[in-house]
């Protein structure tokens, strides 16, 4: 049977990703939502539920990006709607850069697609046990953005 060559890329990019998570102590949570088409409507909320046993650790947010070079703009304007156990909300307003001033794309990648991680928040207390709801919204001002592919959620203990 004959695999064709990116297929293989493939297939060991996602057999490297399962070994290093499995030796990754720190890890809490760690998702990635992928984006129909590449193309993040106003409308499609990315959810992430996050269960929380442990409120005595202190934990470190980060954002995943990856966007492909068509992405239009340099930054990324993202509303973080945080929905607690016990049913009360909070929102965050986050701005990610994805360029520098020079047009050069930041962060990892090779080819037409870039990988981005961000530090969101540091030394995070979780306050009570239960169910957190994370429901990121883009915020770009435009109703459909072209060239985000992925986007995710890191939690991390400190």
């Amino acid at each position: 049977m004959f695999i064709k060559p990116e297929k293989k890329s493939i297939l060991f990019f996602i057999l490297f990703m399962v070994i290093l998570a499995a030796c990754d102590p720190k890890r809490v949570f760690d998702e990635n939502k992928i984006v129909e088409n590449g193309n993040w409507n106003v409308n499609n909320k990315l959810r992430f539920n996050v269960p929380v046993e442990d409120i005595i650790s202190h934990y470190n947010f980060y954002l995943y990006v990856r966007n492909a070079v068509e992405y239009p703009f340099s930054n990324l304007f993202i509303f973080i709607t945080t929905t607690f156990p016990d049913g009360r909300m909070a929102r965050d307003t986050v701005e990610l850069t994805l360029a520098g001033y020079d047009g050069r794309w930041l962060g990892s990648g090779m080819g037409n697609v870039k990988y981005n991680k961000f530090l969101f928040q540091k030394g995070v207390q979780f306050k009570q046990k239960g169910n957190y709801r994370f429901e990121f919204e883009q915020a770009m001002r435009i109703n459909e953005i072209k060239g985000i592919r992925d986007i995710g959620l890191r939690i991390e203990k400190e």
